[in-house]
């Protein structure tokens, strides 16, 4: 298949955007090289392969290779997944009014706070990524996927898909176990993909209700609590409304950067609606500490 070109809305930076997206380097799904973007994506008649650079300031070249007649589909998840329409004037001005907070806005203009493809790979990451630290929670998922299914090879890059609920729920526990999941974790798992399989619950059930409602709905699943449930709808469904304010990574960027004059409560007014987006800068700011990612 051909290229494709995918206007955005400016300001706009596909490496933030993408940086937050894979939240860390390991990351085995979402591949960066050389400033392309590269993922297979699952869910088609076949697997099929994205690839995307920014081309333009307001322009992203994106190629689909794989499964004939998917190119459509494989472009909207595209545009979801990199948020290419969406805008922030709401956190831009709450930003400019923090002075902590303004510096840093500054240095990453052109984040966009991007979603997962399915409602499914939220769920994972949101339950794999509880109660231990992002780097082991990192390494879990990873030895998961690695388990669960065999890579593409494009362009020299080994591309993983993530693995399918029906991936997940046909593996046995030992194997999850030697991934390194805990059994309460290949629980909730479980019961999330089967609700997700059998109907229980599925994207629309959660668009069509307001954000507190989704998050009480995802809360009704044993194994999903209310940070979960907030990262699944932040990360999953995109609501910007909800902030994850217990996380610990979280709580170590807002001290580090705001130090003991951050009032936190007065910035999340300010941001209002669109708090979420604090999130993904505070994810960029440890990602730039690390030295892991090129801001300004």
């Amino acid at each position: 298949m051909g290229e494709t070109l995918v206007d955005v809305a400016p300001p706009y930076r596909l490496d933030l955007t993408v940086a937050v997206l894979r939240r860390l380097s390991t990351n085995l799904v979402d591949t960066v090289h050389d400033g392309t973007y590269r993922r297979a994506l699952t869910g088609l008649v076949a697997p099929v392969v994205v690839t995307v650079r920014q081309t333009a300031p307001a322009q992203l070249t994106v190629r689909v290779e794989g499964a004939a007649g998917e190119e459509a589909r494989a472009l909207a998840l595209v545009r979801r997944m990199l948020a290419v329409d969406r805008l922030t004037p709401v956190f831009d001005r709450g930003a400019a009014e923090v002075p902590w907070l303004r510096a840093l806005a500054k240095r990453v203009r052109g984040i966009k706070p991007p979603r997962y493809p399915t409602l499914w790979e939220a769920c994972v990451n949101a339950i794999v990524f509880q109660q231990v630290s992002i780097y082991s929670a990192g390494a879990i998922l990873r030895r998961t996927i690695e388990a669960l299914g065999s890579p593409i090879e494009r362009d020299g890059v080994a591309l993983h898909a993530f693995p399918s609920v029906e991936a997940f729920l046909g593996a046995s526990d030992d194997v999850l176990k030697t991934a390194g999941l805990s059994r309460g974790k290949i629980a909730a798992l479980r019961r999330a993909g089967e609700a997700l399989a059998c109907g229980q619950l599925d994207e629309v059930m959660l668009e069509e209700r307001s954000t507190p409602e989704g998050v009480e709905l995802l809360c009704g699943i044993k194994g999903i609590g209310p940070w979960t449930a907030t990262l699944i709808m932040l990360r999953g469904l995109g609501r910007l409304d909800l902030f994850p304010q217990n996380d610990s990574g979280v709580a170590r960027s807002l001290a580090l950067l705001g130090g003991e004059e951050a009032d936190v409560q007065k910035t999340f007014e300010l941001l209002g609606a669109e708090r979420g987006m604090l999130y993904y800068h505070l994810l960029l700011a440890r990602l730039e500490a690390r030295g892991e990612i090129t801001t300004g």
